[in-house]
């Protein structure tokens, strides 16, 4: 009892004056922890697409899931840059997202690669995947699934029609909260 009381102070009396246990009783001080692992590589950005004929930079982002592992992984697909997920190379040429005043809908015209090392790439879609029905158009791989989620733009907000009739938001209109 004498003995654990003695050694529950040295331990407290080492924490309070920044000490480690190895040093009061005569051993070596444990080796300093390993550097972390440098972070991964930033992802893909917006700024990277190639502009469209307005001008207008777009961004497929892409859902992906690993059928190994069960991990689904958000690939964001700057319009003409190739971009890796894991042997497929992902290219998205152009995506579009309607307005959101109509039904939602978001398409894009996609091409995947397969790049497995010492094989030529070979070509595992060509095509359009669309957002509101993702069975119907995605890459079906023994491993991999990719389908589209939605699209992203640098294009400015339009404004509102200016000395028009501003109409009142859904939510504030009278008897709206039932309707859709």
């Amino acid at each position: 009892m004498i003995r654990q009381t003695a050694l529950a102070l040295l331990l407290s009396v080492a924490a309070l004056s920044g000490a480690d246990a190895a040093s009061l009783f005569g051993g070596r001080k444990p080796a300093p922890a390993p550097a972390a692992p440098p972070p991964p590589a930033p992802p893909a950005r917006l700024a990277e697409a190639h502009p469209d004929a307005h001008g207008v930079k777009r961004m497929a982002v892409l859902r992906a899931i690993d059928k190994i592992s069960g991990r689904t992984t958000d690939i964001d697909a700057p319009a003409g840059v190739p971009v890796r997920y894991g042997p497929l190379i992902i290219t998205a040429q152009y995506c579009y997202t309607v307005p959101p005043e109509e039904p939602p809908e978001t398409t894009a015209f996609v091409q995947i690669d397969e790049a497995d090392p010492g094989q030529p790439v070979k070509r595992l879609f060509s095509g359009w995947m669309f957002a509101s029905s993702p069975a119907l158009n995605a890459l079906e791989h023994p491993t991999y699934d990719v389908w589209v989620i939605n699209c992203r733009t640098d294009e400015p907000a339009k404004p509102a029609a200016a000395g028009g009739p501003v109409e009142a938001p859904a939510a504030a209109t009278p008897g709206a909260a039932g309707r859709r």
